[in-house]
């Protein structure tokens, strides 16, 4: 049922509009109560936010709507690199968890008194909504638009490079600026964050498959070509044992995609033989699908 839920184009929203309110709350309940600081834009927000706070007495948390202004150019610039069916997706995403951060209520104490277990809470529940709304083909907007836009492009700035380099930047303003626990346990909590969303995340994944059919090979490497967008070479083996002839396809995909493979050969093969190789290194024409 997940498996369908997840190829369904509106429930891929719902879901990862459910995992922006996730976000939202472990944001407000867990890290926000702490004064502590998220990674990338939000962070950003966050210490813009407490600064006018301080230096104008205002009161008012408005650190959601402030991510919401800053996304708007960033996706501007990211429509042509990351294609318009992203970008949508992730303006819903980020005007969601905008809303939800907004209106979900911070406790006037904190859920968890200690700061360490607060970080762990709020790091695994951010990570796992952030895992699911990226596994939907979607995005909650911030930084991490342009290092994709950056990656796409050929830079050698990475999303993972940028990212690491702007929160370096990021933490040692509030180390700067705050007392050294808020900078210290901000990483913390940003640490747990990318530590589950790395394992939720399946897109930059990538896996090889080998398929060993004796049925029509080109049923097969018409509905990869045609369904799931990625090239396949395919040649004539011959089984050592019985001596028959045997169709042998490859194919490099994400690790998202490969369930639907798997479903679509054995629906053509029941008697299809694959094997799976995950975490292959690829190099040349191989498209980092985002959704």
């Amino acid at each position: 049922m997940l498996y369908n839920s997840m190829h369904n184009p509106w429930l891929r929203v719902l879901f990862a509009v459910l995992g922006e309110f996730l976000a939202a709350a472990a944001m407000n309940l867990f890290i926000v109560p702490l004064h502590l600081y998220g990674g990338g834009l939000m962070g950003l927000c966050q210490l813009i936010r407490s600064l006018i706070q301080s230096g104008m007495g205002v009161s008012y948390d408005f650190a959601g709507i402030l991510y919401f202004a800053c996304n708007i150019p960033i996706l501007l610039l990211a429509y042509k690199t990351l294609g318009r069916t992203f970008v949508v997706k992730t303006i819903v995403c980020t005007s969601a968890y905008s809303f939800f951060y907004s209106i979900i209520p911070v406790p006037a104490a904190p859920i968890v008194d200690d700061y360490l277990t607060a970080c762990l809470l709020g790091g695994i529940l951010c990570g796992v909504a952030s895992g699911i709304v990226l596994t939907c083909g979607a995005s909650g907007g911030g930084l991490d638009i342009v290092g994709l836009c950056l990656s796409k492009r050929g830079s050698r700035f990475t999303v993972g490079k940028f990212s690491l380099s702007f929160n370096a930047v990021l933490y040692s303003a509030c180390l700067l600026l705050f007392s050294p626990e808020v900078a210290i346990y901000s990483v913390i909590y940003n640490f747990f964050t990318s530590m589950v969303l790395d394992r939720m995340h399946q897109q930059n994944v990538n896996v090889q498959a080998m398929i060993f059919t004796k049925e029509d090979e080109t049923a097969v490497a018409r509905f990869v070509i045609e369904k799931l967008g990625r090239g396949v070479t395919f040649w004539e083996g011959t089984g050592a044992y019985s001596g028959a002839g045997i169709h042998v396809l490859t194919v490099c995909l994400s690790k998202f995609e490969i369930e639907e493979l798997m479903r679509a050969v054995h629906a053509m093969d029941e008697h299809a033989f694959v094997t799976v190789q995950e975490h292959v290194r690829v190099y040349g024409n191989f498209v980092r699908k985002l959704g």
